[in-house]
């Protein structure tokens, strides 16, 4: 099996030639020929690429080999490269996002009063000191699940996604907080029934959603990236896993509808809402992914919500 000529066309200006690789062997693999481009192409950094046999065809996983893509006769091989622009780590966008929320709710619960006015030296309520609580715990664990429990591949994101993320999380975080610790802020309805239930129920979410993570880590060698079907351990909250196949968005979901329920806050419903559509499009899409690698998949699983979705 002869060596191969790679001659790498620009997507967006094809037929522009922007690299030719010399004796590269079939049996590299799509990886080290984006590190090849690299070092021609010194803009193009190996996570700004995405390599595709057409140019407008799907990329390629760095895995594959050339061979594998049927270039394996010794003549020249023809691939497309679309720079993604300028990348970041999945990690630093996570912890930014979360990171925000965690110091920018605490501004709005010291009343100050270029915020509030006069009104900003009213009593603050038990409840916002218990919404503070928990907001502050919800946060804090996601950055710690970010710097220990999550396994990260190598994967980057358009930095453009840096400022999106981050705009979303500090906006609803400070539309949440402005309402819930203004001086006028009106106690739940049902008084401290109503409080203790969502605050329960929070609580016991946080825990799950934790519980889930830990399990996926556990799931997953350090390193690689095998996939395992996620079945339930001794720990009960598990158990959700009987039921649906992302447990994790399901205990999130929980932890923001009993945060509503506990403040009665329209605010904090609308980000429930606005969360529960995107976990679901995430849930769907990873549950049609389990079924389609897995023929022995759990049948009665639904996605996100147990028997309905």
């Amino acid at each position: 099996m002869g060596a191969l000529t790679v001659e790498v066309f620009d997507t967006k200006k094809s037929p522009r030639s922007i690299a030719i690789i010399d004796n590269v062997s079939p049996q590299s693999t799509v990886l080290e020929l984006k590190k090849k481009v690299a070092q021609k192409k010194k803009h193009l950094s190996v996570d700004r690429q995405s390599l595709r046999t057409e140019a407008k065809g799907k990329s390629l996983k760095d895995e594959q080999t050339l061979a594998s893509l049927g270039f394996d006769n010794g003549k020249k091989a023809v691939l497309y490269v679309k720079d993604l622009g300028p990348q970041v780590a999945w990690k630093t966008v996570f912890l930014a996002e979360y990171a925000g929320p965690l110091f920018v709710y605490p501004i709005f619960y010291l009343r100050p009063s270029f915020v509030y006015g006069e009104a900003a030296s009213r009593p603050v309520s038990d409840v916002a000191t218990l919404a503070l609580i928990c907001w502050s715990i919800h946060y804090a664990k996601r950055l710690f699940e970010t710097q220990f429990i999550h396994r990260f591949s190598n994967g980057t994101m358009p930095l453009r996604n840096l400022f999106k993320n981050c705009s979303y999380y500090w906006g609803f975080c400070a539309f949440i907080s402005y309402f819930i610790n203004h001086p006028y802020y009106q106690l739940p309805s049902f008084g401290l029934p109503q409080i203790y239930i969502g605050f329960t129920g929070f609580a016991l979410s946080e825990i799950g959603n934790f519980s889930i993570h830990v399990l996926l880590r556990n799931l997953r060698p350090a390193g690689t990236k095998e996939r395992k079907i996620p079945f339930p351990n001794t720990n009960v909250f598990t158990e959700m896993y009987n039921y649906v196949s992302c447990p994790n968005y399901t205990y999130e979901v929980y932890s923001w509808v009993f945060f509503s329920l506990m403040t009665q806050s329209l605010p904090a419903f609308l980000f429930t809402v606005a969360g529960f559509i995107q976990m679901a499009i995430w849930a769907k899409n990873k549950h049609r992914a389990y079924k389609k690698e897995f023929a022995n998949y759990p049948k009665n699983r639904t996605a996100i919500i147990p028997g309905l979705l």
